[in-house]
C-alpha cells in the first residue's frame, strides 16, 4: 500500500471516527488521538512518518491562521495582562519546572536537554483548545483568554526551544543574549506579520473575485510564517499578527460573496488537518517504544505521568495568583475591574490541552549533535511529550465538561446582549435610510421593506422580553421553527417540480441557493 492509499484510508477513518464522536457527544480530538493509538497496534498496517518540517511548514501556518482570523481584538486587548502572564511567564516556569523534573527522574538527561523538553511541552495548543472549549458553554472571558493564551504561547517556547538546542550544540548560553534574541524575535515576528496582512488587505481590496481570494487568505499565513522564519523572525507571532490584523480589517473591505464562501473553505480546512494531525499523533507511540528497547516500560510510563503531573500542577499553581496578585497592586483611585469568579479560575487553570505543536517541536530535534554523538536523550523527550499531549487532552479535556456542570458555569449573556442591540441598531438605521431616501423608489418597494425591518424590530424585542429567548437570536425560537418547516415545504416542492420534469435542474439549483442562503442566515444568527 502507498501513501496515497494510506492517507485516504485514514481520512475515512477520521469520517467514521468524528461521526461516532458525534453521537458521543465528545470533542474529536480526543476521540482520534485514543484511535490513533489503538489503531498503531494493529500488525502490518504501514507506517506513517511525520516530517517536522511539514508540520511545521504545512500544518501550523493554517490551523493557527483561522484562530487568529477569527479572534475578537477588542476581547483580546483587553485581557491582555492574563494572556502575557499565561503565554510568557507561564511558559518560562514550566520550561524550569519540567526541566528539573526530568533531570532529577532521568540523570543521565543533560540539563539543555531537560530544558528542551520543558520549552517543548510547555505551549498548550490553539487546535486542542478550541476543539474542546467551543464545544461548551463557558463565559466569553474564558475563551478569549485560552484562545489567546495558545495563539501566542508558541514563540515564547519554540525560541526557548531554539536556545536549549544551542546550548546542546555549542555548550554555552547566555541569559542577556536569551533575552535580547526573544524580544527581537518577538517583536520582528509581529512586525512582519503587520506587513503581509496590509498587503493582504490592499489585494483584496482591490478584488471582488471569491476562488482568487480564498486562494490569497489560503496564501496567507504560509506566505507570513516562511518570511518571517527565513528573517530568523517567530513565524507563529507572524501569522497571529497577520490574522488578527485581517479579521478586524475584512468586514470593511471584502463582499459578501467571498465571506460566506471563505467562513465554509476555513472550516472544511481546519477540520481535515485537525482530524489528520491528531490521528497521526497516536499513530507515533510504537516508533517511539522501539526506539526505547531496553527500557522498563513500567519506569517509562511512571517517569511520564510524574512529568504530565508536574505540568498540570505547575499551571494551576501559577493561574491562581496571577488572576488575584495583580488586583493588589493597583491604585486605590483606580477603578478596579471586578475580582473574577474562582470557579472560572479553576476552569483556566484546568484547561492545559497539549497537542500538535508540542509533537512537531519534539520531532524537530536533531538526531545527533555536531560532534557526532547522539542527540542526549532524545528518545525519552519523544516519551515524555507524547504521553504530556495524551494525558492533558483526554484527561482534562474528558474531565473539563463535568467540571464546567459541577460548578454550574453559565455562559456570558454579555455576548448575546450586544449582538441583540447590534441588530437593534442597524435595523433601525436601514428603517431610517428607507424613510428618508426611500423617494427614489416606488412607494411598493418602499412600503414592502419597512414592513419587513419592522417586523424584525418586533421580534428583536420579543426575543429580549422573553426569558426563554435569552440569546442574540433575531427571531424567537418558535418563529425559526416555524421557518425552518417552511423552507423544508418550499424544498419538497421545488424538489417534486423537477422530478414531474417541470423545471430542470438549473432552474432548482437557483430556488435552492436562495432557500440555503436563508436557511444559513439563521444558522449563523
Amino acid at each position: 500500500m502507498d501513501q496515497a492509499e494510506t492517507f485516504v484510508l485514514l481520512f475515512s477513518f477520521i469520517a467514521v471516527l468524528v461521526i461516532i464522536a458525534h453521537k458521543l457527544a465528545l470533542p474529536y480530538p480526543i476521540v482520534l488521538v485514543v484511535a490513533g493509538l489503538a489503531l498503531s497496534f494493529v500488525p502490518r498496517l504501514p507506517r506513517v512518518q511525520l516530517n517536522p518540517n511539514i508540520v511545521f511548514y504545512f500544518f501550523l501556518p493554517p490551523l493557527i491562521y483561522p484562530a487568529a482570523l477569527f479572534t475578537s481584538w477588542r476581547d483580546f486587548r483587553r485581557n491582555l495582562r492574563l494572556i502575557g502572564s499565561l503565554s510568557v511567564t507561564l511558559v518560562l516556569l514550566t520550561i524550569t519546572v519540567i526541566a528539573c523534573t526530568a533531570h532529577a527522574l532521568v540523570p543521565a538527561m543533560p540539563w539543555a536537554a531537560a530544558f528542551a523538553l520543558g520549552a517543548i511541552v510547555s505551549p498548550t495548543d490553539a487546535v486542542a483548545a478550541t476543539s474542546v472549549i467551543r464545544r461548551l458553554s463557558l463565559p466569553n472571558r474564558i475563551e478569549v483568554v485560552l484562545e489567546g493564551e495558545s495563539l501566542v504561547n508558541d514563540a515564547t517556547a519554540l525560541v526557548a526551544l531554539q536556545f536549549a538546542i544551542a546550548a546542546l550544540t555549542t555548550g554555552t548560553f547566555s541569559l542577556g543574549a536569551a533575552a535580547g534574541r526573544f524580544v527581537i524575535v518577538a517583536l520582528g515576528g509581529i512586525a512582519f506579520g503587520l506587513l503581509i496582512g496590509f498587503i493582504a488587505r490592499r489585494i483584496h481590496r482591490s478584488l471582488d473575485d471569491p476562488p482568487v481570494q480564498i486562494t490569497i487568505s489560503l496564501l496567507t499565513p504560509f506566505i507570513a510564517y516562511l518570511g518571517a522564519e527565513r528573517l530568523h523572525l517567530s513565524g507563529i507571532l507572524a501569522v497571529v499578527a497577520a490574522g488578527i490584523f485581517l479579521g478586524w480589517h475584512s468586514p470593511m473591505i471584502v463582499t459578501a460573496r467571498y465571506r460566506l464562501q471563505a467562513f465554509a473553505f476555513w472550516e472544511m480546512v481546519v477540520f481535515l488537518l485537525n482530524g489528520l494531525v491528531f490521528i497521526i499523533i497516536g499513530l507515533q507511540l510504537p516508533a517511539i517504544l522501539r526506539e526505547l528497547r531496553g527500557e522498563s516500560i513500567v519506569d517509562l510510563i511512571d517517569e511520564a505521568l510524574l512529568v504530565s503531573a508536574a505540568v498540570v500542577l505547575v499551571r494551576i499553581a501559577w493561574v491562581f495568583p496571577a488572576s488575584y496578585l495583580p488586583r493588589l497592586f493597583v491604585r486605590r483611585h483606580h477603578q478596579r475591574e471586578p475580582a473574577p469568579d474562582w470557579r472560572n479560575v479553576v476552569v483556566i487553570a484546568w484547561c492545559g490541552m497539549r497537542g500538535v505543536i508540542s509533537l512537531a517541536a519534539a520531532f524537530a530535534l536533531p538526531f545527533a549533535l555536531p560532534n557526532g554523538q547522539p542527540f542526549p536523550g532524545r528518545n525519552y523527550i519523544l516519551f515524555f511529550t507524547f504521553c504530556v499531549i495524551f494525558v492533558t487532552l483526554v484527561l482534562q479535556g474528558l474531565t473539563l465538561p463535568l467540571l464546567i456542570k459541577s460548578f454550574r458555569i453559565q455562559s456570558d449573556p454579555t455576548i448575546d446582549d450586544e449582538e441583540r442591540e447590534a441588530r437593534v441598531q442597524a435595523n433601525k438605521a436601514a428603517l431610517e435610510f428607507i424613510e428618508h431616501g426611500g423617494n427614489k423608489f416606488s412607494e411598493n418597494a418602499v412600503s414592502r421593506l419597512r414592513d419587513e425591518y419592522n417586523e424584525r424590530l418586533d421580534e428583536l424585542r420579543l426575543c429580549g422580553d422573553t426569558p426563554a429567548e435569552r440569546r442574540g437570536e433575531v427571531a424567537t425560537r418558535d418563529y425559526v421553527r416555524l421557518q425552518k418547516q417552511a423552507l423544508k415545504r418550499e424544498r419538497d416542492t421545488i424538489i417534486r417540480l423537477r422530478n414531474q420534469n417541470v423545471i430542470n435542474d438549473a432552474a432548482l439549483r437557483r430556488i435552492q441557493r436562495d432557500l440555503d442562503l436563508a436557511e444559513a442566515q439563521m444558522e449563523l444568527a
